[in-house]
């Protein structure tokens, strides 16, 4: 009788712990199962949408993509801009850390703004002499860079009004169509342009450029941010520290038109395989560029796969950009042609050297030069590229 007595509290003491574990454990996965909710709903809101205007007849949108880490992208339809990205730093504290404006009329201002944050085209970069061949048949661009055709001409694809989709399932990503006609600034075809801009929740920016013509035409499109990793343009960019996965580059003229040749950086200020300050050598960079650099890299990626091909760290505010491409070539930029005449959205002058751009390509001047990768798309193939800007807190 004592036995079953004892076997019996036995029992009864063990449902009693079993009972206060469920009850210990639940609220626990309910807390679990609350964040999880929460942070699904923060980065699957809604893309915003808000009237900026008008160019051209056409109404021009601002769209916001927000992540569940609360890092801001804002985009306009008017060049595909991508006119500001606001991240923490090390600290947490917020800023942002491209080069724009908060109204419309910020880049419609003269002189022209330098391609702010812009999709850049028919042909990003420089073509020489403003002229190509294809096919036996010549043609002629606008001479927008001194002798030379530069981001596509006088009106090229960053100051148009692109046609706009934001995501209808709530990814954080909005999809911009642009059709260019044929004899559009001087380029051959009619080009049915895609650029889809998708903010993930790892704080990375993918772009993807699609595009189809029904004549053969060079395209070259790129996106022209300029960064300032500490997100104030009174810090230049000199102390940034730059790495690039390319042992050659392609020297230029006084033109900055390449000279055809692919030279190894080995011994040369534009050795960034092992990371360097921009500031360091930037003195000694020859070829044109007026106190600094603005060249092609030729990249070690050769395989058309999206891998990481340079960075760039700031100490002061701990952030760290990333790139990765699936492109051949890597311009390097570092705002020598900036010279305080113009304002940053917070009102501030923006100097020389207050930002860096990161342009995935090809080459400059590639139509003509053969021995360059074609950019020459065809009638019935497809031009695809992918470029993925990652922006974290170095460790």
């Amino acid at each position: 009788m004592k036995n079953n007595l004892f076997c019996y509290l036995i029992i009864i003491t063990t449902m009693i712990s079993s009972a206060s574990c469920a009850n210990n454990e639940t609220p626990g996965a309910d807390s679990a199962t609350s964040t999880n909710t929460s942070d699904t709903t923060a980065s699957n809101t809604p893309v915003k949408q808000e009237d900026w205007g008008e160019f051209d007849g056409k109404k021009v949108s601002l769209f916001t993509l927000t992540n569940k880490n609360g890092t801001e992208v804002k985009i306009t339809n008017y060049g595909a801009t991508v006119t500001s990205w606001v991240t923490a730093d090390k600290s947490g504290n917020k800023s942002n850390v491209v080069l724009g404006f908060d109204s419309l009329s910020g880049y419609l201002q003269k002189p022209s703004v330098p391609y702010f944050g812009a999709v850049v085209g028919r042909y990003g970069n420089r073509i020489g002499k403003a002229q190509f061949s294809i096919d036996g048949n010549t043609y002629k661009l606008a001479a927008n860079n001194g002798a030379n055709n530069l981001h596509g001409g006088n009106k090229g694809f960053d100051k148009v009004v692109w046609d706009a989709t934001p995501s209808a399932d709530n990814t954080q990503s909005v999809t911009f169509n642009y059709l260019s006609k044929d004899g559009e600034e001087g380029f051959p075809g009619n080009l049915k342009t895609t650029v889809k801009y998708t903010l993930t929740d790892d704080n990375e920016l993918l772009i993807q450029y699609d595009a189809e013509t029904d004549k053969a035409t060079p395209v070259n499109l790129t996106n022209h941010s300029y960064f300032n990793l500490t997100g104030d343009v009174s810090n230049t960019i000199l102390d940034h520290t730059v790495w690039i996965d390319a042992d050659r580059f392609t020297p230029v003229d006084a033109g900055l038109i390449p000279t055809g040749e692919l030279k190894s950086v080995k011994g040369t200020p534009f050795d960034f395989t092992t990371p360097h300050k921009i500031g360091e050598r930037i003195k000694s960079v020859p070829g044109g560029a007026p106190g600094g650099y603005d060249h092609n890299w030729v990249l070690n990626n050769q395989a058309n796969s999206l891998k990481l091909v340079a960075w760039a760290t700031d100490s002061l505010s701990g952030r760290k950009l990333e790139v990765f491409t699936t492109e051949p070539g890597l311009q390097f930029y570092t705002g020598n042609f900036l010279n305080g005449s113009i304002k940053n959205r917070d009102g501030k002058s923006i100097p020389k050297n207050a930002a860096f751009c990161m342009e995935t390509q090809h080459y400059p001047d590639s139509p003509n030069k053969p021995e360059f990768p074609s950019t020459i798309l065809k009638p019935g193939d497809k031009y695809h590229t992918e470029t993925k800007y990652k922006i974290s807190v170095a460790q």
